[in-house]
């Protein structure tokens, strides 16, 4: 539970989520900084954090992004594709600043570059992944928010989330979780009401998944509807026949073997 006011304790519904999305595993090796963080080890060596502390981290990284005026000063980061997808919606609502994939080198370096930026503050996904953005703002003074896992690298980091920073709803829910409380925060979206977009869209997708199912849906588009036979009552289906049926198929009005009164041959 967080230490100031009770509105900002996690309800059972975010409790559920987090366990749901497998937030409070880490991995089988562990560094001394996160040690604090871990309640318990499993008995298949992984290690366990604990939601309350995961919780209070993110309350305070929200805190600390509200606290800069402009939105766009914000920057997140994600090398990996898990969270790319994530960083997007977290750039998106509250109007920050993103650098999908990999991160070029000198880009809070090199002011001749074109993707050149000065950002407040820095969200990273994964410390280890994107090494190059975290030493390139201890260069420049820029203060670093990161998710840790049990084996992340901590130094220049100077606000660690532990949490799952490699399963892909894990990373989904927490930026879902940071985006919202952000957004509370601003006065954008109020407590009582529960916030309209879906978890699902923070969520990595694969591209060939999605070409998949679009190629589906475009074949069910063209196939013919599909006659529903068993539907048809069989009383009314051989009355149908037996109607059918009850001409004569032998008669013939035409004669053909009546002389005909047309001369053909006269003009």
């Amino acid at each position: 539970m967080s230490k100031g006011r009770p509105v900002l304790d996690p309800t059972e519904d975010d409790v559920r989520k987090l366990l749901a999305c497998k937030v409070h595993l880490g991995t089988k090796n562990i560094v001394q900084p996160m040690e604090r963080y871990c309640f318990a080890r499993r008995k298949d060596g992984i290690h366990v954090f604990d939601l309350h502390m995961t919780w209070q981290k993110l309350i305070l990284a929200a805190r600390v992004i509200v606290a800069i005026e402009n939105p766009a000063d914000v920057c997140a980061v994600s090398a990996r594709p898990y969270g790319q997808r994530a960083i997007l919606k977290f750039a998106q609502y509250p109007g920050a600043q993103y650098v999908p994939s990999r991160f070029t080198p000198g880009t809070f370096t090199n002011q001749i570059q074109d993707s050149f930026m000065q950002p407040r503050i820095l969200l990273i996904t994964d410390p280890r992944t994107d090494h190059q953005a975290i030493t390139e703002s201890s260069y420049v003074n820029i203060p670093v928010v990161a998710f840790c896992d049990t084996d992340s690298p901590v130094n220049y980091v100077d606000l660690a989330i532990p949490c799952n920073n490699r399963g892909q709803k894990a990373i989904g829910m927490m930026y879902w979780m940071l985006t919202r409380e952000i957004l509370r925060m601003r006065g954008t979206i109020v407590r009582s009401v529960p916030w309209e977009i879906k978890v699902d869209l923070f969520f990595y997708r694969d591209p060939e998944d999605v070409l998949k199912k679009e190629e589906e849906a475009a074949q069910q588009a063209f196939l013919p509807p599909a006659q529903d036979f068993a539907a048809y009552d069989k009383a009314s289906f051989e009355k149908t026949i037996e109607a059918g049926a009850g001409g004569s198929w032998g008669d013939d009005t035409n004669t053909w073997d009546a002389v005909g009164t047309t001369q053909w041959g006269a003009e």
